[in-house]
């Protein structure tokens, strides 16, 4: 092989690992800067004396993992609220009076969270964590 071959060989495999290495460090970098969809949470109020917090598959919400959720709140009566207290979160999900509903995204940090009709707050409430 001339040594014309060679060099244009070497170069081209240069290249090509340059170009391969390129590409891996951009697909790391969206891999790492890239935020997930939001989980989404079921929450519901009414009718009667009732409120809760499931996942979409309709089990109870005991613990989730920190991040960005979106929670989609079904209130049923006029008589009541849906609010989420928490770090560094205290919201008001609907109000009194209102009937339908509502989605809101929102970030939950580590720690223990509380929702509530803040009306009837002795009887209706739960809690969760996230870790």
């Amino acid at each position: 092989m001339s040594e014309t071959a060679t060099i244009r060989k070497r170069l081209g495999v240069g290249v090509a690992a340059g170009v391969l290495g390129a590409l891996v460090a951009l697909a790391l970098l969206f891999s790492v800067t890239a935020e997930a969809a939001p989980q989404k949470l079921m929450g519901t109020v009414g009718p009667g004396y009732t409120i809760s917090l499931k996942t979409v598959s309709g089990k109870r919400v005991n613990t989730v993992t920190r991040g960005t959720y979106t929670i989609v709140v079904k209130d049923r009566s006029d008589d009541h609220n849906f609010v989420v207290r928490g770090p560094g979160v205290s919201r008001a999900f609907t109000g009194v009076e209102f009937v339908g509903t509502k989605t809101i995204k929102v970030r939950l940090g580590s720690g223990k969270y509380a929702f509530v009709c803040t009306p009837h707050s002795d009887e209706m409430h739960g809690s969760f964590a996230v870790r």
